[in-house]
């Protein structure tokens, strides 16, 4: 290299200094670059690797642009060099910017650049379930939005205002549903669009093999060449840095080039410790939405959505009995149906409540009823057949007493009250309270009466 064109890139070097912000953006992203040659028209640049021009170019692709010019001249194209192994000059790589359309030069000795290809990609199954449709979801106020925002996705999927689309909610909410049928959707509409459905635990292990066998580069360029990326429970990738690295140049690559980019997790980007903070503000760049626990109207709709596609009418009252005892996930109301069917088939038995709730009693915890201290002081004086106004006066009547007793311990228990609220509502103090809490949990071991006494309130609390 003649030291005129080594005068020419530190000219090409101080005209980019001059005009970026700081001196830390300098050292960043324009120190570790050096020429390597230039032929009058031709110039190229090494750089650390790949995924540095990835996100070089999407910064500052337009200032170099300019310097090049001011300082070569116009009509100059230029090229990247990195070595794929660290120091090893014989794996050198040489490629074009992203906007050329520069055929790609193999080096002597070298291999050609792995991320181009001129040969069409084939297609990629989507690994996607036909029966999560939108048709089968089932909708209300609790998925409302959601449901919304992924048929935006679904029918502009070039839309960069929802790119990328992270869902989250608690398990068994209807998350992997849901992103499948935006798959689904896009691929009915655009069948030539490469899409595809992968859990984070399954891009784990493929990039493992990947790192394993040699073929990360094949593995990089498959990603890179998706349209429509769906990962399901992306919060698989917490604590896992080399994973995530590999995953971050992906993404960053689809979003630079429109292509769609869907997540789910089980909480909020603001909750996952252990994953890059870099990763996670681009979670946040296009729209994080929550997809709720299902209510009442909804759980109804599935259950009576999954009975009828198993071929069967859930009676009236079991239908509600289920729907009312199963509250948090989806998946389990969909599991009782199947679980309910198999124990009506093979005992014979009729579809009844109660058939139900032991169907539902061994699968899931059931809700139990909420109660508060009112209800609690009505049922402990009914069942000591005293009237309810004495548990608030100043009489020490042992019946009275221990009465009273079993409410501030219920209270406590059932009602998660504090000893001084509880005080408060029946003039006791702090101690009091104590005192009776301690006093039934002492007894409670070896007295059978108070044990059944306890049982029996309980019942008629929760029934």
């Amino acid at each position: 290299m003649t030291s005129s064109h080594l005068k020419m890139w530190d000219d090409c070097l101080a005209f980019v200094a001059d005009n970026l912000p700081s001196p830390e953006q300098f050292d960043v992203w324009f120190k570790p670059l050096t020429s390597l040659g230039f032929n009058g028209k031709e110039l190229t640049i090494f750089v650390p690797s790949p995924f540095f021009v990835e996100q070089f170019e999407e910064r500052y692709a337009k200032l170099l642009g300019t310097a090049i010019k001011k300082v070569y001249g116009e009509g100059i194209k230029v090229f990247y060099h990195f070595n794929q192994v660290n120091n090893d000059p014989s794996t050198g790589v040489t490629l074009a910017p992203s906007n050329e359309s520069v055929e790609l030069k193999r080096d002597n000795g070298g291999v050609s650049n792995p991320f181009y290809n001129k040969q069409p990609v084939e297609d990629v199954s989507p690994q996607l379930n036909p029966r999560y449709t939108f048709a089968n979801y089932c909708g209300s106020e609790s998925n409302k939005l959601a449901r919304s925002i992924a048929e935006a996705v679904a029918a502009k999927p070039k839309d960069t205002t929802f790119n990328p689309l992270f869902v989250f909610g608690a398990t068994g909410v209807g998350k992997t549903h849901l992103i499948q049928a935006i798959g689904i959707r896009i691929k009915e509409e655009h069948p030539e669009w490469r899409v595809l459905y992968i859990t984070a635990r399954l891009f784990e292990s493929q990039f493992t093999t990947a790192r394993l066998n040699g073929k990360i580069n094949d593995f990089v360029y498959f990603y890179q060449s998706i349209d429509v990326l769906i990962v399901d429970d992306i919060q698989d990738l917490v604590g896992k840095p080399g994973t995530q690295n590999i995953f971050y140049h992906i993404f960053n690559h689809l979003q630079q080039n429109r292509r769609q980019i869907i997540m789910s997790s089980d909480r909020r980007p603001s909750e996952m410790t252990g994953i890059e903070d870099r990763m996670l503000s681009r979670f946040k760049w296009g729209m994080v939405v929550e997809l709720e626990k299902p209510d009442l109207e909804l759980r109804r709709d599935v259950l009576s959505l999954k009975a009828s596609q198993d071929g069967v009418v859930l009676p009236p009252d079991v239908l509600e009995f289920i729907a009312s005892s199963v509250t948090d996930s989806v998946r389990e109301l969909e599991g009782i149906v199947v679980s309910l069917m198999a124990h009506a088939t093979l005992l014979n038995r009729d579809l009844t409540v109660d058939l139900a709730r032991s169907v539902v009693s061994n699968a899931v915890k059931m809700n139990r009823r909420q109660v508060n201290f009112e209800m609690i002081a009505e049922q402990v004086s009914s069942y000591y057949n005293i009237e309810p106004d004495l548990l608030y006066t100043k009489t020490r009547k042992r019946e009275v007493s221990d009465a009273r007793q079993m409410v501030m311990f219920m209270a406590k228990k059932h009602a998660k009250m504090s000893l001084k609220t509880i005080g408060t509502r029946l003039s006791r103090t702090h101690a009091t309270v104590l005192y009776a809490c301690r006093n039934i949990e002492e007894r409670l071991p070896i007295e059978k009466q108070l044990q059944d006494d306890i049982t029996k309130i309980e019942q008629s609390l929760f029934s």
